[in-house]
């Protein structure tokens, strides 16, 4: 492994760790971590690879926006989330970060349905995913918000719900940490 190589495994995994934290611990992943985490992507990218790595670092950057930004506007994740992906696909080649992106929403999933089954909700669950695909027939015409289903900016600010909530980062940290590593010691 190069210097050039494992400066952004080692970027990543740090503010993967602390956007994990803040994920975890308030439901927020603060801007002072994913504006600066994006920019000194770009700009590491551009000093040593040079235009073509900044290029390859900004696709990275609009990939990860663009894959989180549909879930964003239905409500289902926060905008740091959104903004730490992409922050991380400054960094990340475009393979690796499609992966680590992948393995995180599995994580989820997982860890969603764990939730489901913990606090027995299993009702009200399949009411808002009934909810979730009328919403995906309608993306095409407008993208509204007026029906009952809560977005995860208006859960987080009730206690007694944030316990349903997945932390996205969090779970995305995981398919971070499970990619860096396979990639670093195992075949690739």
């Amino acid at each position: 492994m190069t210097f050039a190589s494992s400066v952004p495994v080692m970027v990543v995994l740090l503010a993967s760790g602390v956007a994990a934290f803040t994920d975890v611990r308030r439901f927020k992943v603060y801007n002072g971590l994913t504006y600066p985490l994006c920019l000194a992507g770009l700009v590491f990218a551009a000093l040593t690879a040079g235009q073509q790595g900044f290029l390859e670092s900004l696709t990275g950057v609009l990939l990860g926006f663009g894959v989180l930004l549909l879930p964003y506007m239905l409500g289902a994740l926060g905008a740091g989330d959104v903004k730490f992906v992409a922050a991380v696909g400054a960094w990340l080649e475009l393979q690796v970060m499609a992966l680590a992106v992948l393995l995180g929403v599995i994580a989820c999933g997982v860890y969603s349905v764990f939730l489901i089954v913990r606090h027995r909700r299993y009702r009200q669950t399949w009411t808002d995913m009934k909810l979730v695909f009328l919403r995906l027939a309608v993306v095409g015409r407008q993208f509204g918000r007026e029906d009952d289903i809560e977005s995860v900016q208006a859960v987080v600010g009730h206690d007694d719900r944030r316990e349903r909530l997945v932390p996205f980062s969090a779970m995305i940290t995981i398919g971070i940490v499970a990619t860096l590593v396979w990639r670093v010691f195992g075949e690739w």
